[in-house]
């Protein structure tokens, strides 16, 4: 079974018009999901929710598209400096503030898991989980140098088993390692990567039986269509530029 798993979309609607068209090209007629942070960043929150239940993508709730929905008091996000935790308020309250019903009762109305059984449920077979933080919080960062025994163990709390796939996003960086015949893939960002790469990006996971195929995809899209949606509205310049360097701006010491 293929899947395309595309997660932390953050109001990035070009980004996510792109990747879409991209999986469409796909051999195989990939199954489609999202692992969370739909909302968030750049001021297509609600266009960006239409055309994910437009195109009818389950998925899993990021730690933005849970807080925006329960007027929390942050987003729950992790910040390299003061001055980027100022500015995250500033998109965690615009976001709050323009979001229309429809978008928070969708937000608050998404899983914190996902299990999918590549074989059929009719019959015993590997496992994919989908999360967007971890299997315990969707606050959690699960960066990639995160030591094998975290790995386990966040393993044993879903559940897994010799063959099984979890896949999650969050960290805006993607990776794959497999650890006693476990796979742990984060698949990226399609709307705000920091890993120095202004293009969107997804996984393609092929499972069968017996095999876990991963392919990372990276697929440019109109980021001056996006840099100006972000200066037109009265989110931050920076967020801007962000989206132009793939999260390589400099910190900035409050």
């Amino acid at each position: 079974m293929r899947y395309a798993l595309i997660s932390d979309l953050h109001a990035n609607l070009p980004a996510l018009e792109a990747v879409l068209a991209d999986v469409a090209q796909q051999p195989g007629h990939p199954a489609t999901y999202h692992l969370g942070d739909l909302v968030g960043y750049a001021p297509w929150a609600n266009e960006t929710v239409a055309l994910i239940r437009q195109s009818g993508i389950a998925g899993v709730a990021g730690n933005y598209d849970s807080t925006v929905a329960t007027d929390y008091k942050h987003c729950g996000c992790r910040y390299e400096d003061p001055h980027q935790e100022a500015l995250s308020h500033e998109s965690y309250s615009w976001t709050r503030a323009h979001v229309n019903t429809a978008t928070k009762d969708f937000l608050g109305g998404l899983p914190f898991r996902l299990d999918l059984l590549p074989l059929g449920g009719h019959r015993t077979g590997p496992r994919v989980v989908l999360v967007h933080g971890t299997p315990t919080l969707n606050t959690v960062y699960w960066t990639e140098d995160r030591p094998d025994d975290f790995c386990l163990k966040m393993a044993a709390h879903a559940g897994l088993k010799l063959g099984d796939v979890i896949c999650f996003g969050h960290t805006h960086k993607a990776w794959h390692r497999e650890i006693q015949g476990i796979h742990f893939v984060n698949t990226g960002s399609v709307g705000r990567p920091k890993d120095g790469d202004w293009r969107a990006g997804y996984v393609m996971l092929d499972v069968g039986e017996g095999s876990v195929g991963v392919e990372f995809r990276r697929v440019p899209y109109d980021v001056e269509r996006a840099v100006q949606g972000i200066r037109a509205s009265e989110l931050p310049d920076e967020f801007a530029e962000h989206l132009r360097t793939g999260g390589t701006l400099p910190a900035v010491e409050a």
